[in-house]
């Protein structure tokens, strides 16, 4: 079997019902079309993201060296990985697996701390050595948004805080973000990829401690950010953008709204998700079943802490919602005549 910390939902949605993959279900604003195909015009040189590198850090009301641009939040895991021969690195699960994964490839032994549903963030449960602690915020793939005062009462001396907020930009106002604060030892993932539509665009950036980033920066490799993506990051970061991300926001918030009752209608357990996917535990097999009508849902028994009862769904316009929900209600028939 492949390693489950590298599996991701991509592979499962193709040729089906695609409620796999995170990314907005809507096209992309013609303003980011017309970036990313006028960045062709300077492809014939290096790149070069100073522009999206103080976009991204004014977007956050900080100056550009707090901030690094990265192929993709992935790239900035595995930097962070990289930064440090670290002596206790923690991750907390359940979550997004990229930095556990990221730890183990660059040699370091990691330390998983489980939380038990509701999967709310319990400061207690890190051990006082760890030297980095990584979370996500709403985490990928319960859906928990953690109270920012949750994740800054982590913050210790010595301490790398690594906040993922990948999915951050699904929250309308980003109440508990901690993208524009300045905390020593602090630094926040950000992702363009899924609110924007561009999976193929790989476009993130760190903001945080501007000693971490530096050391961030000395650890990237030279022009690992395309032109392509930091034309993104330029578009994805300015005014106009902030208006559009508010919409979707609220636009998925009702997507969401319309799956979590549908789920509630039929019975079927699920936590509330500030995100744009729903974690809910349809039971064993249903993942299978789901695949064999057409229909992708991302397994959930490859993040640590959950099983083969768990799947994440993602938040789709209510058309493509209620297919799904037809077919989970067509098998829960036929599991209690079965019975």
């Amino acid at each position: 079997m492949a390693d489950p910390l590298r599996h991701h939902g991509d592979v499962e949605a193709r040729g089906l019902l695609d409620l796999a993959v995170n990314v907005y279900d809507g096209p992309r604003p013609r303003w980011l079309d017309e970036a990313l195909l006028g960045s062709l015009d300077a492809v014939g040189a290096y790149p070069d993201p100073t522009a999206a590198r103080a976009a991204a850090a004014a977007r956050h009301g900080r100056p550009p060296a707090e901030a690094l641009v990265t192929a993709g939040a992935a790239e900035a895991f595995t930097l962070v990985a990289r930064l440090r021969p670290w002596h206790r690195p923690v991750v907390v699960h359940p979550q997004f697996t990229e930095p556990h994964a990221a730890l183990e490839q660059a040699g370091h032994a990691v330390t998983s701390v489980l939380l038990h549903e509701p999967f709310t963030l319990d400061p207690a449960l890190v051990p006082e050595d760890a030297d980095l602690v990584v979370v996500g915020n709403p985490t990928n793939p319960t859906g928990v948004l953690h109270p920012a005062e949750a994740l800054t009462g982590l913050a210790r001396p010595g301490r790398l805080l690594v906040v993922d907020e990948a999915f951050m930009d699904c929250v309308p106002g980003e109440p508990e973000s901690l993208a524009g604060l300045r905390l020593p030892g602090l630094v926040v993932i950000r992702s363009l990829t899924k609110h924007w539509g561009i999976p193929g665009v790989r476009a993130g950036y760190v903001v945080g401690d501007p000693d971490a980033v530096a050391g961030l920066e000395r650890a990237q490799t030279p022009w690992s950010v395309g032109t392509t993506a930091a034309a993104a990051v330029v578009a994805c970061t300015s005014a106009r953008a902030a208006r559009e991300a508010r919409h979707r926001a609220e636009r998925i918030r009702e997507w969401r709204e319309h799956l979590e009752k549908g789920l509630a209608g039929l019975g079927i357990h699920h936590l509330p998700s500030a995100a744009s996917f729903v974690l809910a535990q349809v039971g064993d097999g249903v993942h299978a079943r789901l695949r064999e009508a057409g229909i992708a849902v991302r397994r959930a028994d490859t993040f640590p802490g959950l099983d083969g009862r768990w799947v994440r769904i993602a938040v789709r316009p209510p058309e493509t919602t209620d297919q799904m929900l037809v077919e989970l209600e067509n098998l829960r028939t036929i599991g209690r005549r079965a019975i």
